[in-house]
């Protein structure tokens, strides 16, 4: 169970992570500043196991890789929304963040809920309600485990 963050339709990377943030050198410190023009304190307040809940075309704009790598330095444990720009996708997984696409729940659930998500089922339960959802596959769940996709390919080399 963790609590959920709920952001609109269209969310870009550059309200995920501005751009005056990409000169920092570190993700670490990056993502004190993520999602500030949306909620300021949104850094100060996620805690490891929340999810974000987002409506369609979540992670549009620029392919940065820092958006989803200052989610996954928060502890996000994974976005749910009704849709994702492809390179964000892309991204996320290569470093292991889970992006669920669940097209019924932003309708159904309001910021600071209770979400519980079983990736292997594709089920999220908010209030007792449950929605179906994509499924993490066993093969794409060990690639997450393993901490994405580009530390599942070094594995395999070493």
């Amino acid at each position: 169970m963790g609590k959920i963050f709920k952001f609109h339709n269209d969310v870009d990377t550059d309200q995920i992570i501005a751009s005056q943030y990409l000169l920092y050198p570190t993700v670490e410190e990056m993502k004190e500043h993520a999602f500030e023009s949306l909620e300021p304190d949104f850094a100060a307040r996620v805690r490891p196991g929340d999810y974000i809940v987002a409506g369609e075309n979540f992670g549009c704009g620029s392919s940065r890789e820092q958006a989803p790598a200052v989610l996954k330095a928060l502890g996000v444990r994974a976005v749910v929304a009704r849709s994702f720009a492809r390179i964000f996708f892309r991204n996320a997984i290569n470093i292991g963040l889970p992006l669920i696409v669940c097209r019924e729940l932003y309708d159904h659930v309001d910021g600071g809920e209770e979400l519980e998500l079983d990736l292997t089922e594709g089920v999220a339960t908010v209030g007792g309600q449950s929605y179906s959802c994509t499924k993490i596959n066993p093969y794409m769940q060990n690639i997450l485990n393993q901490g994405g996709l580009l530390a599942s390919l070094d594995r395999e080399e070493a």
